[in-house]
């Protein structure tokens, strides 16, 4: 872990070229703090369920009583043979498609889970000091309990991303590509039908395979989005009051006007997937809302304390 000083700063951005539910900036506060220099590993995790014996959502099958709280009033139950242990994979689509529809790269695949991140027929060989992905929020937390750590606050992120960098579009400055050179593994190509893989990495990159930030903190930007213990909502901005907020710990419930039902954690830092032509989300600000049973084969987690 590196220690994070804490202090005040500018969260969020009035940048015309963001999400709205980045906007608007206002100042924050927070405590310092200790953090994972890199998103928790394959092998860190392995460590945790050999030590623990923690069966992961991903590995268990899907409840439909507490399946249905996050669906809309009077969905169906699926037939029983389609409520097996799985999770959503990234699944790179043949041509080009409407990226209103991300159907056409998310498959559920049975079988999927961390240990076969994109299903039976995959494993950790080599891949083993890469980020740990296909985890709930839920197991997340579960991890950093046992590690005696916490997962950060949605504030605690987005100062530590910046690096001691005020006010920049991305953590490393303004220019995308310093000097012609690649500070994140994010998609090259037009998404999700062709990557370029410039940067030698297709899906997930070992940690530590991009430079760290002011900070010392590797892969905050790229590689696999982080869980945030905050919920989501996409209006906390618009809510906050005018001053200083000193150390936020998120709303009291989740909000996501595209997926009312949903009950929704923070997620940050963007991951293999973003691309200029579907998902700007490799900025420190940048910030969406996943379920928190949910496990996806580009999403991962670091730990504080």
């Amino acid at each position: 872990m590196v220690q994070i000083p804490g202090g005040e700063f500018v969260m969020g951005t009035d940048d015309p070229q963001s999400y709205e539910p980045e906007r608007p900036a206002h100042r924050v506060k927070v405590a310092a703090f200790m953090m994972d220099v890199t998103e928790v590993t394959n092998e860190q995790f392995k460590a945790f369920v050999d030590a623990t014996h923690f069966v992961t959502q991903a590995e268990q099958v899907p409840d439909w009583e507490q399946l249905k709280l996050q669906l809309p009033v009077g969905t169906p139950k699926p037939e029983q043979e389609k409520l097996v242990a799985g999770s959503l994979v990234f699944t790179p689509a043949n041509e080009p498609v409407s990226g209103d529809d991300a159907s056409a790269w998310w498959k559920w695949v049975p079988g999927a889970n961390w240990r076969h991140p994109e299903g039976p027929d995959s494993n950790l060989d080599g891949r083993w000091n890469h980020p740990v992905v296909q985890v709930s929020w839920s197991d997340a937390r579960a991890y950093a309990t046992w590690a005696g750590k916490r997962l950060p606050t949605e504030a605690e992120w987005e100062f530590a991303a910046r690096g001691g960098l005020e006010q920049k579009r991305y953590a490393w400055g303004d220019d995308f590509m310093p000097d012609g050179k690649r500070m994140a593994n994010i998609w090259q190509g037009h998404f999700p039908d062709r990557n370029t893989n410039e940067d030698g990495f297709a899906r997930t990159a070992p940690v530590k395979s991009f430079p760290a930030n002011g900070y010392g903190l590797y892969d905050m930007i790229g590689n696999s989005w982080e869980w945030c213990a905050d919920w989501f909502d996409a209006r906390a901005y618009q809510q906050v009051a005018s001053g200083v907020c000193e150390n936020p710990a998120g709303p009291a419930r989740s909000f996501n006007p595209e997926n009312p039902d949903a009950s929704q954690r923070v997620i940050r830092g963007g991951s293999f997937m973003c691309a200029e032509n579907y998902c700007r989300n490799y900025r420190p600000s940048a910030r969406r809302g996943t379920d928190w049973d949910t496990g996806l084969s580009n999403l991962g987690f670091r730990c504080v304390k």
